[in-house]
């Protein structure tokens, strides 16, 4: 019974759920697309105008709303709404809400105007999902219902219709500044410094190899690069540029191939980079200011926060700029850009100083937005100050500090980098600093890294410029008004504030120490080739963030290329084939031993070059050590390698190349050395072996010489002993030892034996 019941309760267990997918599977599409949130619409504003009104000039505003939800809308219409608090503070911009967190239908800081019927339009016919429509609307500026006092209103346009079964609601709205020209006047002219940057991630591989097309996509005049170059033909300017994109340009000009996976296509972009490039020349000659930033637009947190050795990049590329400058063109300004937490006080102290050719014109750009905003210096005035610097060898670094209200945008955030929020929002800061003060006001504009994708909201501040209170300047102008800087503290910061990532880095370590072999293992290090300076510093540009693949394949090329110059200065002795490794066999016999090595140099500089020998596999090989020696383009070194072993047998061995520091040059050989050698034993045996054979024949000489002596006495004396008479008589003959005897000497001979003659 229990088992048929616990059957009975799993299978309409499994019955529900059946059901309940069948349920969901099987609902009707209304009730599927049916929106989790409250039904919303998008509302854009393309135009407004007057950019900054005075009371009683209407205004008219025009833009679009977009049915971004699933529901259709009926008796639709758009309506101008303000809100009148005025703003008269640069403060009280900053503190807007962007009321994120109050459901669009009970917003109410802007206030619907309804009294003018050309304050709102309805629709013809319901909006439906997906569908777009225009709207115009003209404000009378009694509408407004505000006073004739100079400051900065938020207004706006709201949406209003009824989504199914509902009350009519308002589904949404799009906020923008209007800074308003009242009864007082605007005491002072804002000398404004629109920073405009030039900027590419790298693409050049090496002479006329590059990766992609992109920079020369960027340089046409519809490109990002294009369109913000043309900005210096109608405004003044300062443009920020990266010395690196400028060579690869002049690379473009000159013809260039497009290396892939597939193989080498010839460029496409030789004419528009020839254009460019006299439209840049042409746009310094009518005065716009360069700066140019450290070659290679190197991300300075990211190598300062690496330590050693990566960040002393940051000096090198700062060294390079310096040069690059002087032998490009005069008239260059060198400096430093930095924003967000890449603005701390110990990465300012260490990019601005310290570096080869730094000078007292070097300029150090930072963006207001690295501190926060309880803490943010006062850029109503001027924005030259003294940012107080501990962590480095100066304890202040002059720096001009960009004011980044100015690009902010807004007031609602998904809007606030359309070309015309950000016309709004500097027309209104601006107006404000004009009407705050006497004396001149100075301002910086410094669009964002990665804030302006397609050039048009810079585009907007530039023609921006032309506003009655704006007197256009360069960075260079701003900095001379301001003779006598302010100062403040450097932003704080967290502990890593760079854009690339420790695979990055890692890569950037291994081309580093490549660069940093090859230069040392030259004669000359000032001979290095300056591409491969310039690919390192290339590979540390802070525009490869968002483009992790590019950067890894640039590196990976990069690095391969340094290998191969390294690889060129190798050992060439004869090799064994070992499978898949080849090893060099060399013959070690006695306790020491000597054995040839020898490398040849196949680059085209001199270089210093020395050998270590190391056991792979025993303890008991010493290597003497060898003084490095200087070979010529083309030339070899044998050096003899003097070598002893204690024990015999088979020693495995590297042989390694370097340079005169030290370093490893290209890979190792393997050796293996055979050492044949007499141990303990061996020597006794030898010694025995010595003994024996001096000893028996110290015994036979001996009696040999005894038997002389003997005959020679008897033959004297003539007298025969009973000895001898009894001794068997041929016991001395030479016959009885095997030896003929000799035949006896004549008489004459016998005679003079023994004499005093003889």
């Amino acid at each position: 019974m229990f088992r048929r019941r616990l059957r009975l309760s799993a299978v309409a267990g499994a019955c529900l759920v059946v059901a309940a997918s069948a349920a969901t599977l099987g609902a009707p599409a209304e009730a599927e697309a049916a929106p989790a949130d409250e039904p919303a619409v998008q509302v854009t504003i393309d135009s407004f105008g007057p950019t900054a009104p005075k009371p009683g000039e209407p205004v008219v505003i025009k833009g679009r709303v977009t049915n971004t939800s699933s529901v259709t809308f009926e008796e639709p219409q758009a309506l101008a709404c303000i809100d009148r608090t005025r703003l008269a503070s640069t403060a009280a911009l900053d503190a807007i809400s962007t009321e994120q967190n109050i459901p669009i239908s009970e917003r109410d800081s802007c206030r619907n105007l309804t009294n003018d019927e050309q304050t709102f339009q309805p629709f013809d016919q319901p909006l439906a999902p997906k569908e777009t429509v225009a709207f115009t609307l003209t404000v009378p500026w009694k509408e407004w219902r505000i006073t004739d006092h100079t400051g900065v209103y938020v207004v706006g346009v709201a949406f209003r219709g009824q989504p199914p079964n509902s009350s009519r609601i308002m589904a949404g709205r799009a906020r923008t500044l209007m800074p308003v020209l009242g009864k007082e006047p605007l005491t002072r002219p804002v000398n404004t410094a629109l920073v405009v940057p030039l900027r590419h991630r790298p693409t050049q591989l090496g002479g006329k190899n590059f990766a992609n097309e992109s920079l020369a996509t960027s340089l046409a005049p519809t490109g990002s690069l294009g369109r913000l170059l043309a900005l210096g033909r109608q405004h003044q300017v300062t443009w920020l540029v990266d010395p690196a994109m400028l060579d690869e340009i002049r690379q473009l000009t000159k013809g260039y191939v497009v290396v892939g996976e597939n193989g080498q296509t010839t460029g496409t972009g030789q004419a528009v980079a020839t254009t460019w490039l006299r439209e840049f020349d042409a746009g310094r000659s009518r005065g716009n200011q360069v700066v140019l930033l450290p070659y290679g637009d190197p991300d300075v947190a990211s190598l300062l926060d690496s330590g050693d050795p990566l960040k002393k990049l940051v000096g090198q590329a700062r060294t390079k700029t310096e040069r690059s400058g002087g032998e490009l063109a005069p008239g260059f300004t060198n400096g430093l850009s930095l924003e967000g937490g890449a603005a701390a006080g110990r990465y300012l102290a260490a990019a601005s100083t310290g570096f080869a050719g730094a000078t007292a014109d070097d300029l150090n750009l930072v963006s207001s937005s690295s501190w926060s905003t309880a803490n943010r210096p006062v850029l109503t005035t001027s924005p030259v100050y003294d940012v107080l610097t501990p962590e480095g060898p100066d304890q202040a670094v002059r720096t001009v500090i960009a004011n980044s209200s100015l690009t902010t945008g807004g007031p609602d955030p998904e809007t606030a980098e359309s070309p015309l929020q950000v016309r709004q929002r500097f027309a209104a800061v601006t107006s404000l600093i004009a009407a705050g003060g006497k004396g001149t006001a100075s301002v910086v504009v410094a669009p964002p890294r990665g804030w302006d994708s397609d050039g048009r909201a810079t585009a907007a501040l530039a023609g921006s410029l032309s506003l009655p209170w704006i007197k256009a300047t360069d960075v260079a102008g701003v900095v001379e008004a301001n003779p006598r800087p302010l100062s403040t503290r450097a932003p704080a910061a967290a502990k890593s504030n760079g854009v690339l990532t420790e695979t990055q880095l890692d890569s950037i370590r291994q081309l580093d120490d490549a660069t940093t072999t090859m230069q040392d293992l030259l004669v000359d290090g000032n001979a290095l080739p300056e591409v491969m300076t310039q690919a390192l510093l290339r590979s540390t540009s802070s525009g490869w963030n968002g483009y992790p693949e590019e950067a890894r394949r640039f590196t990976a090329i990069e690095l391969g290329s340094a290998n191969q110059q390294l690889g060129k200065v190798h050992l060439v002795n004869a090799s064994v084939d070992r499978g898949l490794r080849k090893e060099i066999k060399v013959n070690l016999a006695g306790s020491k031993g000597t054995f040839p090595l020898t490398i040849t140099n196949d680059t085209d500089w001199s270089v210093r070059v020395g050998i270590v020998v190391s056991s792979a596999n025993r303890s008991d090989l010493k290597i003497k050590p060898l003084q490095t020696a200087v070979l010529g383009p083309g030339q070899k070194w044998t050096p003899r390698i003097t070598a002893s072993a204690e024990q015999n047998g088979l020693i495995r061995a590297n042989a390694q190349v370097t340079n005169a520091d030290g370093r490893p040059v290209g890979k190792p050989q393997e050796l293996l050395i055979q050492a044949s050698q007499y141990g303990s034993v061996g020597w006794i045996l030898v010694g025995a072996a010595c003994a024996l054979l001096f000893g028996t024949s110290f015994v036979r000489i001996y009696r040999r010489v005894r038997t002389e002596r003997r005959n020679t006495a008897a033959a004297t004396t003539g007298a025969t002993t009973d000895a001898d008479r009894t001794a068997d008589p041929a016991h001395d003959r030479p016959e009885a030892n095997g030896v003929p005897e000799a035949q006896a000497p004549d008489a004459s001979l016998k005679e003079g034996v023994g004499s005093k003659d003889g």
